[in-house]
């Protein structure tokens, strides 16, 4: 597998696996040609040096999957960095083959080697599953997320 930063042309097969679950279909706009706001968002994205938006190819260079990492600086932990994980997805057809481990195997030595003293994400109650498997990681819930929607 290949871990390499995502391009433009990229972007359709990257929304396409972020729309292609329960929760994904609701929120996103998934179609052809995508609208100009998912192209808006990577241009903000490619051009912020604490954003990585990466995508996961297999050995014929197919997009099999992605995954977003940002790198926050804070002043607490002595002004330390944390890596937060968003938007794993693996394509449909290649789940439970292992890509998922392997990519937050990945994304923990990407955090380690930009120097984040902890890798953190949140992650959807209704899915279960994806907890389960965060926890198989070694990711424990240490903190109760609140969000405000507007």
């Amino acid at each position: 597998m290949i871990f390499r930063k995502a391009t433009v042309d990229d972007i359709s097969q990257i929304v396409k696996m972020i729309a292609n679950d329960k929760l994904g279909s609701l929120r996103e706009d998934y179609q052809d040609p995508l609208p100009g706001t998912y192209y808006e968002a990577f241009k903000n994205i490619d051009s912020d040096s604490n954003q990585e938006l990466i995508v996961i190819e297999d050995i014929d260079k197919t997009i099999i999957g992605t995954l977003q990492l940002s790198f926050i600086q804070y002043l607490t932990y002595q002004g330390g960095i944390r890596a937060q994980i968003e938007a794993v997805r693996i394509r449909e057809d290649k789940r439970g083959e292992g890509i998922g481990e392997k990519a937050f195997k990945w994304a923990i030595n990407r955090a380690k080697a930009r120097g984040a003293h902890l890798l953190q994400l949140t992650t959807d109650k209704k899915r279960p599953e994806a907890i389960k498997f965060y926890q198989k990681l070694g990711f424990k819930a240490t903190h109760e997320g609140m969000k405000l929607h507007f």
